[in-house]
């Protein structure tokens, strides 16, 4: 893929985040595919009305580059960016997002925009964590738990995110650092696998992966998290009704459940999934410090990254959790509309009359 300086941007848009079994036992919602697809027209509308020439958009087998490419053949539309789509054959798996992330990267878009759940955009980062960590991503909320994604009106995050792509305001103003608990499992001396949670690294006392979607709570034994909000939906809902951290505030927060109430330190009654209230027996928490690993303490289960098991370990593989600052991008959008305003951007003064 040939690098451009004209101003473009990446789309990594998920067909089928909000489909895991939460949003079943949890009356959870679920957006159409014509839906992301009106979501990404509006983002790449405003984005070209902020400067925006070209999109790279990951191709799916989920509808959205069929629809996408419906609209573009009813003829030129002046309001959006030349529309690329990446060259590669989509496999309807994780896979998907882990090669458009590094295409984006070889193309060096300004900025990739991500259309899913807090497991989406976990592994747009995860990629960019294993290379380039210096390119930004926004979000966009389109899973079930979403505690990552802000809920916001995606014509906002375009505009954002082309102000900040044509150069109308640098990375100091527009682009926010952001925190993730790096897992660390020892399988032998010398041996170990790594993974990465942008939201929180769960201990479970299930011994195989199975269903992946986490949302029972008798089987949680331990959270790290790596910022904890008391207004997100989710595992970490636990520690932001506990001790809150801000997603900015440097350190992170382990919380360490009981394993029933009689032997906890209090119940705490938690959103851990969308109309989903369930109590959670606490036995302790404290405060993560950045590049400090701290050791798990069950030996064997499985860790869920960002709500899902993806790790199971044994006894005798030593698990650790490290919280690691400025790890990545993000594009602060509430920042950028803000700077916009105050430095005019936005304004255009009437032509000068003869």
């Amino acid at each position: 893929m040939i690098l451009t300086p004209e101003p473009t941007i990446g789309i990594v848009a998920n067909p089928v985040s909000a489909r895991d079994i939460r949003r079943i036992v949890a009356n959870a919602g679920n957006l159409q595919i014509t839906d992301r697809v009106n979501i990404v027209l509006r983002v790449l509308s405003a984005a070209a009305a902020c400067g925006v020439k070209r999109a790279l958009v990951m191709p799916d087998r989920g509808g959205i580059r069929a629809l996408l490419e419906r609209h573009l053949s009813r003829g030129p539309d002046a309001s959006l960016p030349t529309i690329e789509f990446l060259d590669f054959e989509p496999t309807s798996t994780v896979e998907d997002t882990f090669t458009a992330t590094r295409l984006l990267q070889r193309a060096g878009v300004a900025a990739i925009v991500v259309l899913g759940g807090d497991g989406t955009h976990r592994a747009v980062v995860r990629q960019l964590w294993d290379g380039a960590r210096t390119m930004p991503i926004a979000g966009l909320s389109t899973g079930t738990n979403n505690a990552f994604p802000e809920m916001r009106e995606p014509t906002i995050t375009g505009m954002a995110v082309g102000l900040f792509a044509s150069g109308r305001i640098p990375a100091t103003q527009a682009l926010a650092p952001n925190k993730l608990v790096e897992v660390t499992i020892a399988d032998a001396p010398g041996t170990a696998r790594r993974d990465i949670a942008i939201v929180d690294a769960v201990i479970t006392h299930d011994r195989s992966i199975g269903a992946r979607a986490l949302w029972k709570t008798q089987s949680l034994a331990a959270a790290y998290l790596a910022f904890a909000d008391p207004q997100s939906i989710g595992l970490s809902a636990i520690g932001g009704l506990l001790q809150p951290v801000g997603r900015q505030e440097r350190g992170g927060l382990a919380v360490q459940l009981a394993g029933d109430e009689q032997h906890a330190l209090l119940r705490l009654d938690a959103p851990i999934a969308p109309g989903m209230v369930r109590p959670v027996p606490i036995a302790s928490w404290q405060r993560m410090v950045a590049d400090e690993p701290m050791p798990v303490l069950a030996s064997a289960g499985t860790v869920a990254l960002d709500g899902e098991r993806e790790l199971a370990f044994e006894p005798g593989q030593a698990v650790s959790m490290t919280l690691r600052e400025d790890a990545f991008f993000t594009v602060d959008v509430a920042r950028c509309m803000h700077h916009a305003a105050h430095a005019g951007l936005l304004r255009t003064p009437p032509p000068i009359q003869p």
